[in-house]
């Protein structure tokens, strides 16, 4: 199944169900967001987030500027400024390839077929898994933090679903856009999760033998700007 969505091109990637701030100034995202306002069911007033590829431009590089997949974002709030600005808040909803991309307008849009996320069988596989990528991922911030040595888990809270799971650390592992990309891309949440633990000992091997780094947040978003 395929649709035509309007585009909002960012240097960020967004996964489903992640919270994603906005300020939006730009007229012919003001214009986007007018018109999604106008639709009465919010679960339709949808738009897509797709990331750019390192030092490459849409006005000259066309379709091939952009990753071909992104992750369409609701509209959930909006507040409008007295100069026609939006402080808008979405959230991320479900993830997409860009099959062609029409850039007559102002305002890009794109043809799109949607990705399916296969729902994993619930195997004692999949949890040990599961766990697993979650320990990795509790070292990777604890080398973060200075405390490569400390063993306490950070995210005794964290969603038992592992395609949450896989797309929550997709979202918080600092990485280069490339390999979120690949993440947000891939087949499964097995796939996800196998790629997300490979990448977390990597990370936290390299921190380790580099040297303690600043505590980070990386759960902090900041509104992005178009």
């Amino acid at each position: 199944m395929s649709s035509h969505i309007p585009l909002f091109p960012l240097n960020t990637i967004l996964v489903p169900g992640l919270v994603l701030p906005l300020h939006i100034f730009e007229p012919r995202y003001r214009l986007m967001v007018q018109e999604l306002l106008e639709i009465p069911d919010e679960e339709e007033r949808e738009f897509g987030i797709v990331a750019v590829r390192d030092g490459h431009d849409i006005s000259s590089n066309g379709i091939a500027a952009l990753h071909p997949v992104g992750t369409s974002t609701i509209l959930r709030e909006a507040n409008v400024h007295e100069d026609g600005r939006y402080d808008v808040v979405t959230t991320g909803s479900r993830r997409f390839r860009i099959t062609s991309l029409d850039t007559s307008a102002p305002l890009l849009r794109a043809e799109v077929e949607w990705l399916t996320e296969p729902q994993p069988e619930q195997t004692e596989q999949l949890s040990r898994l599961t766990q697993k990528t979650l320990q990795d991922f509790s070292a990777y911030r604890s080398a973060l933090s200075g405390e490569i040595d400390s063993d306490i888990f950070l995210f005794e809270d964290f969603p038992e679903d592992p395609t949450v799971v896989s797309f929550l650390l997709t979202a918080a592992i600092l990485l280069p856009t490339a390999e979120r990309q690949e993440l947000l891309a891939a087949q499964d949440t097995p796939s996800r999760l196998t790629m997300i633990r490979a990448l977390l000992q990597r990370e936290t091997g390299l921190i380790t033998h580099l040297g303690a780094l600043p505590a980070v947040d990386i759960f902090q978003r900041n509104a992005s700007l178009n």
